[in-house]
């Protein structure tokens, strides 16, 4: 979930400010663990994913539309996934959130579509911690137990399990029937007469009713269809503050209305009620970091939420993806991911952080494992895609981030981006060949792909609340070409046109390659502005450089290109070659993505030369032999 606009408007409201930038940071060498290997992460949507419905009706109900289970992920479904080149599945959308479907016979209580977002509801308004989507199981009174067989089948088949956390707010109607006997409520022994204590879980207006967002330009919760609760009032008094940070007793329609700000400790104006992290403690590993918070007292929030991640520790879990990071204070991750990695050193912590300002703190003071790196390189790659841009940015982003660029997970789609085939993004699914060549193989970083982008999905499908491009997240919808991938939950790709194969094909090559090479997770050096200097034909539709290990030694190039074939000379730069240790002699390179290309390194002088041959779109991943 993002908003740039709500998150300055919530980090003005609570003042969090900005954090240390790069300047002045100290970096040691053990806050940047080389990898053993390259790590890649396949995000999947767990309610679309099994789904063989192919009506997509806006607004469809689950009976109308359909929705996929946990039990879709057979064996054979997972074994292909992996096979994709995968080491992490992240199922989004699993703890139980809002929904708009019946469920009241099992004792969960209806969920008011005024404070909905589609029939399906967003998956970042958690309404219990403690159990998962019963949309998502056969057997809804066996909901949890589903899942946790998930977590074994994905175990079994050799992968990593992920799931959401998500620290910012909760759904408004928060209500867990689930929880531990020893575990309170969100919100259950606040002081609502107030509007902040230390101790209180959300922030208040006291002499406020909340009222449902005003809606505009015809919009209504569920479309042209009414529904038995849409009556444009929800029981809330007094009125909380909404997740994105408004203090407003009636939101707009454009913020996270069906949300509320979670309390961690901070009024109003922006005091800090909790001890600061020690000067230096940038530097110190988790164990310092959860040795200095024992004795604390810690603000009744963040127990709740370390309290949760331990509960799907135990589940099972291997790590948690937490959305809008940012706007939840450095000091509690601090707190939060100590506790985490005591209890699995292991596990796998990723962050949705955009201000690069924020970056090394979250990384350092925080502890995060990983962070989108979106605002930077994959904002720089949308715009060459789309031909705004030019390879000759990218260089400079990448050596910007040096010092933390192991912490930065690569993308080029998820469920907030666009699709790369949709006519908003590039049109084209062959345009994302040489930007996911350089978002997988530039630096030692997790790469991370949206399940159906392999197959060239487009996000067309008006589903309802909001708008086609990105594959809906609120409401119940088929994925066309996922769904050819599925054939009928064969999962063999029995309807997929030879464009789709050939382009998942592509992504199974880079990935595996990617996943089992040394030189992934070695040593990087650009050699493009060397070659925009020196080299004829050389443009700014391609990008070039060198990855190495002790065992492998690797020239990647990618032609950006989508209309014109390129030949030219790349040269490799002097003190590359004496980094390599190659005397003068002639080197033979082949591509390892589909080993038709073969060319010869020519050293003479100290200096490296080989004829290169790239049609539109082409990348090579040229190893020395």
């Amino acid at each position: 979930m993002k908003s740039a606009k709500y998150i300055v408007i919530a980090l003005m409201v609570i003042g969090l400010g900005c954090k240390e930038g790069k300047k002045g940071i100290k970096e040691t060498s053990d806050e940047i663990p080389m990898a053993k290997k390259k790590l890649v992460v396949y995000q999947v949507f767990t309610r679309l994913f099994g789904n063989t419905n192919t009506t997509n009706k806006p607004w469809g109900t689950i009976e109308e539309n359909g929705v996929g289970k946990f039990n879709d992920f057979t064996e054979k479904a997972l074994k292909e996934i992996k096979d994709l080149g995968v080491s992490h599945i992240w199922y989004t959308g699993v703890p139980h959130h809002a929904v708009i479907h019946d469920y009241s016979e099992y004792g969960i209580s209806n969920d008011d579509p005024d404070v909905v977002k589609g029939r399906a509801g967003s998956p970042y308004a958690v309404k219990d911690y403690y159990n998962v989507n019963p949309d998502l199981a056969v057997n809804v009174e066996n909901r949890l137990e589903e899942f946790e067989a998930l977590i074994n089948r994905t175990h079994q088949i050799g992968m990593k399990v992920i799931i959401d956390i998500v620290p910012n707010h909760v759904a408004r109607n928060y209500k867990s029937i689930s929880k531990p006997e020893d575990v309170n409520d969100f919100g259950a022994n606040d002081d609502t007469a107030i509007v902040y204590d230390k101790n209180n879980n959300f922030y208040y207006n006291p002499d406020d009713v909340f009222k449902v967002p005003e809606w505009k330009n015809g919009y209504s919760p569920l479309g042209d269809e009414r529904h038995k609760l849409e009556d444009g009032m929800f029981p809330e008094q007094p009125a909380k503050w909404t997740g994105n940070g408004s203090r407003l007793s009636q939101p707009n329609m454009n913020d996270w209305y069906e949300t509320v700000k979670v309390n961690y400790g901070i009024s109003p104006e922006g005091k800090k009620d909790f001890e600061p992290l020690p000067k230096g403690y940038e530097n110190k590993d988790y164990e310092t970091h959860f040795e200095f918070w024992k004795d604390k007292t810690v603000p009744n929030s963040w127990t709740k939420f370390r309290d949760i991640a331990l509960y799907w520790l135990d589940k099972g879990v291997d790590g948690f993806r937490y959305d809008m990071a940012e706007m939840v204070p450095v000091e509690f991750w601090s707190f939060m991911n100590s506790s985490v990695k005591m209890k699995n050193p292991d596990a796998f912590l990723l962050a949705e952080v955009y201000n690069p300002s924020l970056y090394r703190d979250y990384i350092k003071k925080g502890k995060m494992d990983y962070l989108y790196d979106k605002v930077q390189l994959y904002d720089t790659i949308k715009n060459v895609m789309q031909g705004h841009g030019k390879t000759d940015h990218i260089p400079s982003i990448l050596e910007d981030l040096k010092d933390i660029e192991h912490h930065m997970l690569h993308f080029l789609e998820n469920h907030d981006e666009q699709r790369i085939s949709s006519p908003d993004f590039a049109g084209n699914s062959e345009r994302g060949k040489p930007a996911m060549v350089v978002s997988a193989a530039s630096t030692s970083a997790p790469i991370m792909i949206y399940f159906g982008q392999e197959v060239g999905e487009d996000g067309s499908e008006n589903a309802g609340f909001g708008a086609p491009t990105r594959t809906s997240i609120f409401d119940y919808v088929g994925v066309p070409a996922h769904q050819r991938w599925m054939n009928n939950k064969q999962f063999d790709g029995g309807q997929l046109s030879s464009e789709e194969k050939s382009l998942r094909d592509f992504y199974k090559r880079l990935l595996n390659f990617t996943l089992n090479s040394d030189a992934m997770v070695g040593e990087y050096q650009s050699i493009h502005k060397y070659n925009r200097e020196y080299t004829k034909n050389y443009n700014d539709k391609v990008l070039s450089f060198v990855r190495w290990s002790t065992n492998e030694k690797l020239i990647i190039i990618s032609n950006f290109d989508s209309d014109d074939n390129l030949e030219f000379d790349l040269k490799l730069p002097k003190d590359i070659i004496q980094k390599w240790k190659l005397p003068d002699a002639d080197y033979q390179v082949e591509d390892q993505l589909y080993q038709t290309f073969q060319s010869t390194l020519n050293v003479e002088n100290g200096l490296g030369n080989l004829i290169v041959k790239l049609k539109p779109l082409e990348s090579f991943i040229l190893k020395l032999k």
